[in-house]
């Protein structure tokens, strides 16, 4: 009798080998299975959701235009995370802080000024200041290098091994170890002397930015885009992942505590209206 692992190692090239034949209902299954993880890659790497929708669906595409390359190799997924890094790495839309060249440094001077006295206590104070938290972290993303954001979203917040990540950048282990470590290295030391759940010690609070996102426009209050971001059926909420982070109390905690996202229903409707539009030739004979 085989593991568990190798029986949804045969499920996974059952699945492929129908969708490539041809069947429909595979191919669905497929982008079932992919879309909100590849998701919240993409949303990582380019910060933005409206942005995140639309790499999404490109990998998608693309993985469904080699799909007849897999071989199982590596699990379905991780083949799929090379094609997303692959494309994600290579965008060539930047993100605001990407085009503004912005530094950590300099990302922890603006946290520090207008930095209230006193936790914020208006209208949906929690909301607000989760949502600040999750734009905040996603922000600080966005201050390390591409290669060097990858290797620590791929590491530290999906979690994959050095051997997975190593191949979904098609590099050594030894030097994805070094890149991740000098991610963590950078992120630590700031997070260590910035952020107040990660150190006790440290100057910046949540709930003490919310006033100056409210009055920079960077969170809107009717209208939260992370804090009320659909997640995945069984996915933890912004609720869930925030206590899971509390009993941390690390850099990578706070960075890996959003929500379990789901990939929003519209694009992946496109998608799915795209299967049936004959631009896939393995769906030509369904």
């Amino acid at each position: 009798m085989g593991t568990e692992q190798d029986l949804v190692a045969a499920e996974e090239q059952n699945m492929v080998a129908r969708a490539v034949a041809g069947d429909r209902d595979a191919v669905a299954q497929v982008v079932r299975l992919l879309q909100d993880p590849l998701y919240r890659l993409a949303l990582r790497m380019v910060w933005r959701p409206a942005e995140a929708e639309d790499a999404t669906q490109e990998i998608l595409l693309r993985v469904l235009d080699h799909l007849h390359t897999w071989r199982a190799e590596a699990k379905l997924l991780t083949w799929a995370y090379r094609i997303g890094v692959n494309y994600l790495l290579n965008l060539r839309r930047q993100t605001p802080q990407e085009a503004a060249q912005l530094s950590l440094d300099a990302y922890r001077e603006g946290l520090a000024d207008g930095l209230a006295d006193a936790d914020y206590r208006g209208p949906e104070a929690q909301l607000l200041t989760a949502e600040v938290r999750l734009t905040c972290s996603q922000g600080m993303l966005q201050c390390l290098a591409r290669d060097e954001r990858i290797a620590f979203v791929l590491g530290d917040v999906f979690e994959l091994s050095s051997t997975e990540a190593a191949w979904v950048l098609d590099i050594t282990p030894a030097a994805y170890r070094k890149r991740l470590e000098r991610a963590k290295k950078r992120l630590g030391n700031f997070m260590n002397a910035t952020c107040g759940l990660v150190d006790p010690a440290a100057f910046c609070r949540c709930s003490r930015r919310v006033d100056k996102a409210l009055a920079l426009g960077r969170v809107d209050p009717r209208k939260p885009v992370f804090a009320h971001h659909p997640v995945s059926a069984g996915g933890r909420t912004a609720a869930e992942a925030e206590q899971q982070m509390i009993h941390l109390h690390d850099a990578a905690s706070v960075l890996r505590a959003h929500p379990d996202y789901a990939a929003p229903r519209a694009k992946m409707d496109a998608i799915a209206d795209l299967l049936v539009s004959g631009r896939f030739p393995m769906l030509g004979e369904g």
